[in-house]
């Protein structure tokens, strides 16, 4: 068991600088080993110190989710950002891409007509120095055009000044037991058939992009061209839970402290942490065990969280914690822990070394 640095009150989020860095050059590796750029999707971490070691790692890009991203990562150097997202242009966002194209290579998503249009009206004379890659969907049915609907958008994006240049898909629907390996050829179906119906109708699409932490090193060499996962660099318990991680590769944890216990015949072995949903977040798919996980205690299950309480009932051969016991929690979904917090502390060996801000915290426009 590893132990919680002493200067590090709790609830803290703790980020072991040397799995990052492991976790990063894996992936890395991975995805230059089929031939495929990594732009990974900056959205999990919100740190420029993380974007910085990705880039650094070979990644040709970054990926966010809002305008806002974007600027920060602008901001501290990024130069090639995609925002992969059917955004709905507001003045004020199409006014602040104007002015990240003067410093970075900026591209959007589209998923319809009236979006293109829109996103054209409100860029004006910037429109066409701004790449567009239109969304389709490959089996996770949110956001994404279905196949019926692709030459529509593209003539709409084209006829409106926009530089259409690829397509896109996220294979959110990988993120279930069992479903990756379907989630990832889904993604490569879709994504190829968009592609060739785009390029036999005149449209120069060199972009395929793809790829989530589940399916990215599943992902078919000479399809997509480039993987955008994100929660790779830290793992998380879902992650676990689907076989994409290992213990020993979960990178962020958060340190909790064991503020009551209960060992009685009346209920069930219990703690209480420190740590509720506004540090862990409180996603919880249906098929998880918990509401998250402890990293030296795998066996004991998370079964509910308030504001500032995790309910942690504990196995019946296992000794109870102590109270004031220091522990680390594995959040189920990581993306939400970083956007809850301003910064976090960085060990190595157990020992804080840094603390990074989360510079786009907030970021969500």
């Amino acid at each position: 068991m590893v132990p919680i640095a002493d200067d590090v009150d709790t609830p803290a989020v703790l980020i072991d600088r040397d799995i990052l860095d492991r976790n990063i050059a894996r992936m890395s590796t991975a995805v230059a080993a089929k031939g495929i750029a990594l732009r990974p999707h900056v959205k999990t971490h919100k740190m420029p110190e993380i974007a910085e070691l990705q880039l650094q790692a070979g990644a040709a890009g970054l990926t966010v989710a809002t305008v806002g991203e974007a600027e920060v990562f602008v901001d501290h150097g990024a130069d090639d950002i995609f925002i992969a997202y059917p955004l709905w242009l507001s003045a004020r966002q199409a006014d602040l891409l104007r002015k990240l194209t003067a410093r970075a290579r900026i591209a959007l998503g589209v998923d319809s007509a009236d979006g293109a249009a829109n996103a054209a009206a409100k860029l004006a004379g910037t429109a066409a120095a701004i790449d567009v890659l239109i969304e389709v969907d490959s089996g996770h049915h949110r956001s994404g055009v279905r196949t019926e609907q692709l030459l529509e958008v593209a003539r709409a994006t084209r006829d409106s000044g926009l530089r259409l240049t690829g397509v896109f898909t996220f294979p959110g629907h990988g993120y279930a037991p069992g479903k990756p390996g379907e989630a990832a050829e889904l993604e490569r179906r879709a994504l190829d058939d968009a592609a060739d119906t785009l390029i036999a109708a005149g449209f120069p699409i060199a972009r395929r992009s793809g790829g989530s932490t589940p399916t990215a090193q599943l992902a078919a060499t000479g399809g997509v061209t480039e993987l955008r996962p994100g929660v790779y660099v830290f793992g998380d318990a879902q992650q676990l839970e689907l076989g994409t991680c290992t213990p020993d590769e979960v990178a962020l944890t958060v340190a909790a402290t064991v503020v009551s216990r209960h060992e009685t015949a009346n209920g069930p072995r219990r703690i209480i942490l420190d740590a509720g949903s506004k540090v862990l977040g409180s996603d919880r798919p249906d098929w998880a065990t918990g509401f998250g996980r402890l990293i030296d205690h795998l066996d004991a299950r998370i079964v509910a969280l308030s504001e500032h309480h995790a309910t942690v009932v504990w196995p019946d051969d296992a000794a109870l914690p102590r109270l004031g016991a220091r522990l680390r929690v594995i959040p189920n979904h990581v993306c939400l822990t970083t956007n809850l917090v301003d910064e976090v502390a960085v060990v190595r060996d157990a020992k804080l070394i840094d603390w990074w801000k989360v510079a786009a915290r907030g970021k969500n426009n």
